[in-house]
């Protein structure tokens, strides 16, 4: 193990720097948070009451986790770089998302489900790309499908979301 890198639960992180690994720290509770509040969302009956408010602090914590990244990837830019892309599409998707509801644009709740969902699927790839080879299973896997699982398993869950779910089906039959 090189000389500047402190480990962590098992997980190095390549600093020492106190400011870097707190910004790690910050950064990874508010990805927590998002990946928690994600899900209860997502799972949430879409109606007044838990799922706006779960994607609310989903839209604020990934904001968060946006600028940690970002302040984490200038300081690694070499390593990092594929992180912060990362870091931006998920951050425009779930912007795009949040105000297509907002607004109420033609089509908003499909636009809704399909970019909070890429958002979601976005976020996770980020952090097995930046942390599965430190992960039990999934340290054995190549790390091609760091990048190709989360979308693998997250793609067809937003095609049946918008397919299926009611309010979707509701808004494109109106459509017609």
């Amino acid at each position: 193990m090189p000389a500047e890198t402190t480990v962590v639960l098992g997980i190095e992180v390549p600093s020492t720097d106190p400011v870097f690994l707190a910004i790690v720290a910050m950064h990874i509770a508010v990805g927590l948070i998002c990946v928690v509040v994600g899900a209860i969302g997502m799972l949430s009956p879409k109606r007044p009451g838990r799922h706006p408010l779960m994607g609310t602090i989903y839209y604020w914590c990934l904001s968060a986790v946006f600028v940690s990244s970002t302040a984490l990837s200038v300081m690694r830019w070499a390593e990092d770089y594929r992180l912060f892309l990362l870091g931006v599409l998920s951050f425009a998707a779930a912007s795009l998302g949040r105000t297509a509801r907002r607004r109420r644009w033609p089509e908003w709740v499909s636009i809704h489900i399909a970019t909070m969902g890429l958002s979601y699927i976005l976020l996770l790839t980020a952090f097995y790309v930046d942390n599965g080879r430190n992960l039990p299973l999934w340290r054995e896997l190549p790390q091609w499908a760091f990048w190709v699982l989360p979308s693998a398993i997250g793609g067809p869950i937003i095609v049946f979301s918008l397919l299926h779910l009611p309010l979707a089906r509701l808004k494109s039959e109106r459509a017609l």
